[in-house]
């Protein structure tokens, strides 16, 4: 797994995880006013921007286990964690098994288990998108010869038009049907009406734990947001203990690259939030 680290390795660990069908780049202008609190790690989930990619199913479970191993080589025992879309899966799965490990979280456009498609994004139309890529057949065809995540949905789904540079960034992990098979997988993982079995009972113990976990957390949305409106985002925070929301301005699900000032600024005082905390508690 590749990644791309800044910032003094004496101050707390911030782990970036992206989503689908990004990589590290995603956090390219957040990560540096980060730095300035902490010590920035963000990988290249198994498959996606430079990482490699080995024959394996590209499974929730194959990308918690590679994660795993990820962190343990580079040694990181606890961390401030900030996510977004199947990042956000990874990382509320992490916090539930390993409450130790997450000193705080900063998320935004969450993946979590969904009764119906009814729940899923603002748009009925990119429902119905999503349901065709869990068609045999008609989701192969989308993504792995369209390549639609990287083509259509990404910038479609930022509010500022991404540059040529941007996208050939993006692009350049996927260059033929054989590589975009990650990108496949993900919208075939999402736990919608108790489907798939394993993913849906993970993450909806994960999100049970999220709601027991007294971790300083932000939650970021956009207006109108894509998976999180303004409008769910405000209960589901309430509902939580010890969270922060952050709404900002005209953004759906890349909030990262509509609005990355505003995001970095959240999560340095997240940081600066809970270790000012952890100074206060410690014996004089």
């Amino acid at each position: 797994m590749a990644y791309r680290s800044m910032g003094d390795r004496s101050k707390p660990t911030a782990l970036f995880l992206h989503g689908n069908p990004t990589s590290s780049y995603i956090w390219r202008n957040i990560m540096p006013a980060v730095s300035d609190v902490a010590h920035c790690v963000a990988p290249d989930l198994i498959g996606f921007g430079q990482s490699g990619k080995p024959a394996i199913q590209y499974s929730f479970a194959d990308h918690v286990a590679y994660l795993d191993r990820f962190l343990r080589e580079l040694g990181i025992d606890e961390a401030y964690v900030v996510a977004q879309d199947w990042g956000t899966a990874l990382a509320f799965e992490l916090a539930a098994r390993r409450p130790s490990f997450v000193r705080g979280m900063a998320f935004m456009e969450f993946i979590r288990p969904m009764k119906s498609w009814d729940e899923f994004h603002q748009l009925q139309q990119a429902r119905e998108l999503f349901m065709k890529l869990r068609t045999p057949g008609i989701g192969e065809h989308l993504v792995l010869h369209e390549n639609l995540f990287v083509e259509k949905i990404l910038p479609g789904s930022v509010r500022r038009k991404l540059s040529d540079e941007e996208m050939e960034v993006y692009r350049a992990p996927f260059p033929d049907e054989k590589s975009r098979i990650p990108t496949l997988r993900f919208p075939n993982e999402l736990p919608v009406a108790g489907s798939p079995r394993e993913v849906h009972e993970t993450l909806a113990g994960a999100h049970e734990a999220l709601r027991d976990s007294t971790y300083p957390k932000t939650l970021f949305v956009g207006n109108p947001g894509a998976l999180v409106s303004p409008a769910f985002a405000r209960p589901f925070v309430e509902a939580l203990r010890n969270c922060e929301l952050i709404e900002l301005a005209d953004g759906a699900h890349y909030l990262q690259e509509d609005h990355p000032q505003a995001i970095a600024e959240g999560v340095v005082r997240l940081i600066q939030r809970a270790e000012a905390r952890c100074r206060e508690s410690r014996p004089a």
